[in-house]
Parts: C-alpha cells; structure tokens; sequence
C-alpha cells in the first residue's frame, strides 16, 4: 500500500526545516527534513522522455498506451521513493514542489503541500544577517558583490531565492479551486509562538491522528547540507522552539518590499503595519 504523500514547499527562512522537524515527531509521518532530489528527478525524467525519439514514435503509433505507460512508471518513481517506510504519510521536502502542483497532482490526486511563508522583510532580514557572518564567502549565485541594497532586489528577482517561490505563490491565484484545495499556508510567526496549536492544525488538515508536540523537547536529528548553499541558509535544528531575534530591516529596503509585494501582505498579513 502506498502512503499518502505530502510535500513541503515555500519561501527560505520560513520555518521548512523546525516544520519538518516537528512532523516527524508524529508516529504516522515519515519525514526526513532534507531538501529531496525526488521533485527534480520527476522533471528531468519529463524532459529527457519527451525529447526521446523512441517515445515520441510510439505516441504517434500508441498514444494512449504508450502515455499510460508513462504515466504508471513516474507513480511508480513518486512513491517508490520512499517504499522503505511503513507509515502511513510520507513528507518530502523541495521548494519545487509548488511550481509543479499541478504536474503532481496528475501522478497523484491525492497529495497535499505545506507551503510555509513569513513576513518577507524577515526574510531578507535573516538571510542578510547570516550573510554578514560568512561575509568571506560568495553566495552559490554570487551575490556578495552587490551591497545590502542591490542584493534585496537580487533576492527578490524571478529566479533567486525568495523571488522565485514567491513567483510559485502568486501563482496560486490562478490555480483552479481543486488545486488550491491541497495547499496549506504555514505561518512562520505561528510555527515559533504557537507551535502546538499550529501543528495540531496542520495535523487535522492532513488528516492523521492528534498528536501533542512538545516545543520544549524535540528530536534532533542530523541537518541537510549546508556547504551546498555556501553556509548562506542554514538549517540546524534545535531541541526546544525558541523565537528567533528580530532584525533591524532598512526603511528604504522594506518600504520597497512592500511596495513590490503588496499582494502577499493582502493574503497572508493583512493586519502587517506597513510602511507603504
């Protein structure tokens, strides 16, 4: 029997890694809390199938079948992935995963998101902060020749780190009301104040058993890669949930944020004071 999958997937600093940390607290959640390779290697198969010569010739004799044939061996990949496991939910981790809801939900109807976000000045804020701690290192895509201000509008553009899942979030509008359905936002400021309650809301959505986290005493278990993002995003995890320090964020830098993304303060933080 396969388990019902769930992934999680949103903005970076927003909590993805203490959430998939306090999933696996749960007895019927496998959650492993490393970014997976699964979500790529489903669209590498997409791309690299339907440049196949050998597949294109057999759509053209057989589409139907040959399609179906497609179709059952990339379930079989999604859920063979983590076949091991004898739990009935299964998590995994990607912020692709919200680009390609729809891709999903077509090998799987079934499969939920957890989409955690958080104020965006925060964001950068964070990023900014461990930044300065490595400042002898380059980001991956190298941005510590930009200064403070030039590296927030690199941050935010289509392509990088926050830009890119918050174009995925923006996205979600469109989306029919079917998909929206499989999404759930988590709030990072929720996760860090209230982080029973939230999860045991996040447990009812996905429809497992109440279970009691206890923010004081969480497994630790061993982070995901940090050197593969240059020590700028760090994902250590901690025995108890603690609030993180609020950062001093430039005016200029957050009235430009949420001039620029004036739409996600709308969802998601309609009562924010801001300063535009």
């Amino acid at each position: 029997m396969n388990s019902r999958f769930v992934g999680v997937a949103g903005l970076p600093r927003s909590g993805s890694t203490l959430l998939c940390q306090m999933l696996a607290e749960h007895p019927e959640i496998h959650c492993e809390g490393h970014s997976s390779p699964l979500c790529n290697s489903l669209l590498m198969t997409r791309r690299s199938i339907s440049d196949d010569q050998f597949m294109l010739s057999q759509l053209d004799v057989q589409f139907d079948t040959s399609y179906a044939h497609l179709k059952t061996a990339m379930q079989g990949f999604l859920h063979g992935w983590y076949a091991g496991n004898n739990k009935p939910v299964v998590v995994d981790k990607n912020r692709a995963w919200l680009h390609c809801i729809e891709f999903l939900l077509h090998l799987d109807p079934e499969a939920k998101l957890l989409v955690p976000i958080r104020e965006l000045g925060q964001i950068y804020g964070s990023i900014e902060a461990q930044h300065q701690n490595t400042i002898l290192l380059d980001f991956i895509d190298h941005l510590a020749d930009f200064d403070r201000f030039g590296r927030a509008d690199q941050l935010f553009a289509h392509d990088k780190s926050i830009g890119a899942p918050l174009s995925s979030i923006r996205s979600v509008q469109e989306l029919p009301q079917a998909v929206k359905d499989h999404l759930y936002f988590v709030k990072f400021e929720d996760l860090i104040t209230q982080p029973a309650e939230t999860m045991a809301r996040a447990f009812k959505w996905l429809g497992v058993s109440p279970h009691k986290i206890e923010p004081k005493k969480l497994t630790v278990h061993p982070h995901e890669s940090d050197s593969h993002y240059r020590h700028k995003y760090l994902h250590r995890q901690q025995a108890k949930v603690s609030p993180p320090k609020k950062h001093d964020i430039p005016p200029r830098i957050q009235e430009q944020i949420e001039r620029a993304c004036g739409w996600y303060y709308e969802w998601f933080y309609a009562d924010w004071k801001r300063k535009v």
